[in-house]
């Protein structure tokens, strides 16, 4: 992973952020500090950065509403951070676009590891580089990019790396838990809604009835698979 990475850390707890800064500096990270959301997404728009990490209670703008923004124009990695435990909000995060989510109290260490995952995600630096086809789907996970009948689709890193790995696999039955840990994501930390959320959020994008999925199918009780096979 390279050093030097340009981070933007929207966060109003002034000591918990000298202290995640103090470190992140420690380990090769430049960070950009804001104590509130307004600030902070006016810097996110202003500047590139390899990561946002996103305090969710925040004044002058909350963290939902500032990643909500930030999503209309940026693809961005962004890393939500709060104290508070109740799912919906972390449900809500992962629809609007965040790429991981982190509970307080939490180990810099595993922060750091966190975003360096996020940064990799969203440079293409995960797995083989490679062009893989599903019927009319393409990814390119060189570049990250995927097309639908040749149209481009709009996908985080995170999306981009589950629709990865059920392409690799089309026809094969994954669990949860398994697409977490191919798609590099914490397995012991993810919540029971979480991979729910993204594959809910990738049929939007792919144009998958909900109701009736030709193209990711939820086999209940296990988990999901792509349908497509090779294309013609």
């Amino acid at each position: 992973m390279p050093v030097n990475l340009a981070l933007l850390l929207v966060e109003d707890d002034e000591r918990l952020a000298r202290f995640t800064i103090e470190y992140l500096n420690k380990h090769g990270a430049s960070v950009t500090h804001f104590t509130d959301g307004k600030r902070g997404l006016q810097e996110a728009l202003l500047r590139r950065h390899d990561a946002v990490i996103l305090d969710l209670m925040l004044p002058m703008m909350d963290g939902i509403s500032l990643c909500r923004e930030l999503r209309k124009h940026s693809d961005v990695p962004v890393l939500m951070v709060t104290a508070r435990t109740e799912e919906s909000e972390r449900v809500q995060g992962l629809e609007l676009g965040a790429d991981d989510y982190i509970s307080k109290p939490f180990s810099p260490r595993e922060l750091l590891a966190r975003i360096r995952a996020a940064v990799r995600r969203a440079r293409g630096l995960v797995g083989p580089q490679s062009v893989l086809r599903a019927g009319p789907l393409e990814l390119s996970t060189q570049s990250l990019a995927a097309t639908l009948h040749g149209k481009a689709l709009d996908l985080t890193a995170y999306e981009f790396e589950i629709l990865r790995v059920l392409a690799e696999r089309k026809g094969q039955v994954l669990e949860r838990e398994r697409i977490l840990e191919l798609a590099k994501g914490n397995a012991e930390d993810a919540f029971d809604r979480s991979i729910d959320v993204r594959i809910s959020r990738l049929r939007q994008k792919l144009g998958d009835d909900p109701r009736h999925p030709v193209i990711l199918r939820t086999i209940r009780g296990i988990g999901y698979m792509l349908a497509w096979g090779e294309a013609p």
